[in-house]
């Protein structure tokens, strides 16, 4: 029996295939949609620990579909495919709450690897992790059981790699953060890929917890190092 299950939605029938053939060949178990409403329904009535989901389908887009899957289940890890190559793309994907992208055409290898890494960061227990609840970061009240960031009366929902990235900032206060160690952290030791994705995700957790995300003062950047979470709001 296979130990996790994928859904690939992809609405190329020969790409979704080549897709499925690849899963199977490492053992994974694999489920199929060819459009964005299907893999809804898949997703709802089948055990699915990962989602391969394709950006530009028909009637659903893959921005809408990762929308609603987000809110079905929050902590579910989705990688997006993606033909474009445009960095608008990516980081509203990654605002919408995809764990990574892939932008077509890719290899096989890359593929396999990103899936495995994302699944083995799932199965480890992370460190120094608060219990579920409610806790301060600088201006903001971060509800873990909610997801979500109040600032100034405004409530904002919370993808699962943000609040893994507000739990170790959290747990590492006024610490220098490299790079290196939040990909580490929140990513896993195996993240095959670059720190864009990491700069991307900040970009959008600023807007969700400072007052003034352009002029941050809570989660500041150390250039050419990583990042510094300062709890006190100046």
């Amino acid at each position: 029996m296979a130990e996790h299950h994928i859904l690939v939605v992809e609405d190329d029938t020969h790409i979704r295939r080549g897709l499925v053939d690849a899963l199977e060949s490492e053992g994974y178990a694999t489920q199929q949609a060819p459009d964005g409403r299907k893999a809804l329904a898949q997703f709802s009535a089948q055990r699915v620990d990962l989602v391969l989901l394709d950006l530009m389908m028909p009637e659903m887009s893959g921005y809408d579909v990762c929308r609603e899957l987000r809110r079905i289940n929050p902590g579910v890890p989705i990688i997006m495919l993606t033909a474009k190559g445009e960095e608008v793309d990516k980081v509203v994907g990654l605002q919408l709450g995809a764990d990574d992208y892939i932008t077509k055409p890719f290899g096989v290898r890359e593929l396999l690897a990103r899936v495995d890494a994302v699944l083995r960061r799932c199965r480890r227990v992370p460190e120094s992790v608060p219990e579920p609840g409610n806790y301060r970061f600088g201006a903001a009240e971060i509800d873990r059981k909610k997801y979500t960031s109040q600032l100034v009366g405004k409530t904002s929902p919370l993808t699962s790699r943000e609040v893994k990235l507000l739990d170790f900032f959290h747990a590492h206060p006024d610490e220098v953060l490299s790079r290196d160690d939040l990909l580490n952290a929140v990513w896993g030791v195996e993240y095959y890929g670059t720190t864009r994705t990491l700069d991307q995700h900040i970009a959008q957790l600023r807007k969700k917890v400072e007052i003034r995300p352009a002029t941050p003062r809570t989660i500041l950047t150390m250039h050419g190092v990583g990042y510094r979470y300062v709890p006190a709001v100046p």
